[in-house]
């Protein structure tokens, strides 16, 4: 009877036990950030849509365990942060001093790969992201300069030449000071690291983050020997491609039972940002061979509104990788501007960094607005991804050219 159920469960998509995998973006912060903003949301969320949503801690600060009850169906789910924030943090190490020319390196391997503009054609708002770091940066030094300048002659009429030269660069150092405070805010540093991550090796993985892929394929491959209906890995913004690649690498692998299910969620992704660059032949290799994967469900969801990643660009299509024949990904929009409260669009449209993390968190949208993708019924609900999106059309403002210049794989 149990074997029944398990293939019954399999042809209707129904789950009753998931495994969930969400591998973070460019974030120095510990999983906990991740565990607290679902306990939240999820709560939130299930208020406004009517299901009940239970999260208890799992076996680390990087686990928790969910119930969800979704009219009358009770579902359980397991969820992992799979963690490299001490890669980020270490690519991150030496702060703002450290990281002072990484914006200009960043800039000119873009620019000397003729990278920069084709990504400007794709989507101009993540490479404006990029750009945003220098021009501040520029703005700094233009102020240090000022300071040091406006010091140094106010001294000079009633001080001995060194003084008023050791005054100028107190005044410089303290505008230095000040804009390392402010970026606390402004977040600069954050993206010339989170771009300089990507770009470092031409577009290749770093061999730390190479070594930690394989750590977490072997994770995942754990979980599809055991008695789950759907294993889901979730990609969020930089995490994107890294999930891309755990799943490629688990597909590459031995022939695997049909079940559980295996699913990839891609949001907010970036993943141009890197595969348009001449070294990523990995990355670009893995896109290919996802696209047509039979074993797998790939569902793409990105929102006009997220100035933060390519959004509706088919990260296949644009690499220039995408087979004659392919399956993947499913590109749909979260479409923030009908599925979040005029009020809510509002509050978040000049916090970027909020609306690039809107697709973990609740939609409040409008009686009768409700979109299609709610974070929490496909993490915690009763359908599979394959189930849940079955006949859904891609979203019609989807780009598909293919504008990357690089398009070799690896063997």
């Amino acid at each position: 009877m149990q074997a029944w159920r398990a293939e019954e469960r399999a042809v209707t998509g129904a789950v009753s036990r998931r495994r969930v995998f969400y591998i973070p973006g460019f974030d120095p912060l510990p999983p906990r950030r991740y565990r607290e903003l679902y306990r939240s949301e999820g709560a939130a969320q299930a208020a406004l849509s009517g299901y009940r949503l239970d999260q208890c801690p799992g076996s680390d600060a990087a686990s928790w365990r969910v119930t969800a009850e979704f009219g009358g169906t009770t579902v359980e789910a397991a969820v992992t942060v799979l963690v490299w924030s001490d890669l980020v943090r270490a690519a991150m190490a030496g702060g703002l001093f450290g990281g002072l020319f990484r914006p200009l390196r960043t800039i000119r391997t873009y620019l000397a790969r003729g990278t920069l503009w084709r990504l400007m054609r794709l989507r101009r708002g993540p490479m404006l992201a990029a750009l945003y770091p220098l021009a501040l940066l520029a703005a700094l030094l233009s102020a240090m300069v000022s300071a040091a300048v406006a010091a140094q002659a106010i001294l000079a009429a009633t001080a001995p030449a060194p003084v008023s030269l050791l005054g100028g660069a107190a005044a410089a150092l303290a505008v230095w000071s000040g804009g390392r405070r402010l970026d606390r805010r402004l977040y600069a540093g954050y993206l010339w690291h989170d771009f300089a991550f990507a770009s470092q090796a031409n577009g290749a993985y770093p061999a730390a983050l190479e070594a930690r892929i394989g750590t977490f394929r072997r994770t995942v491959d754990t979980a599809l020997s055991q008695d789950w209906d759907e294993v889901l890995v979730v990609g969020h913004s930089l995490g994107a491609q890294i999930a891309v690649s755990v799943v490629a690498d688990l597909l590459r692998g031995p022939p695997r039972p049909a079940r559980p299910a295996l699913a990839l969620l891609t949001l907010g992704q970036v993943i141009p940002m890197q595969s348009f660059l001449p070294a990523a032949d990995r990355l670009r290799a893995d896109l290919r061979d996802l696209s047509d994967a039979a074993g797998l469900t790939w569902v793409d969801v990105s929102a006009p509104g997220d100035g933060c990643c390519f959004a509706l660009c088919d990260p296949v299509a644009v690499s220039g990788v995408a087979p004659e024949r392919r399956r993947w990904p499913l590109v749909i929009s979260a479409a923030f501007a009908r599925t979040l409260r005029p009020e809510t669009l509002a509050a978040l449209r000049w916090r970027f960094f909020r609306l690039h993390f809107q697709y973990l968190c609740a939609f409040d949208s409008l009686p009768g607005r409700t979109g299609d993708y709610d974070y929490f019924r496909i993490t915690a609900g009763p359908m599979t991804l394959a189930a849940r999106f079955a006949g859904r059309a891609p979203s019609a403002a989807r780009i598909e050219r293919a504008l990357s210049r690089h398009r070799g794989t690896a063997a």
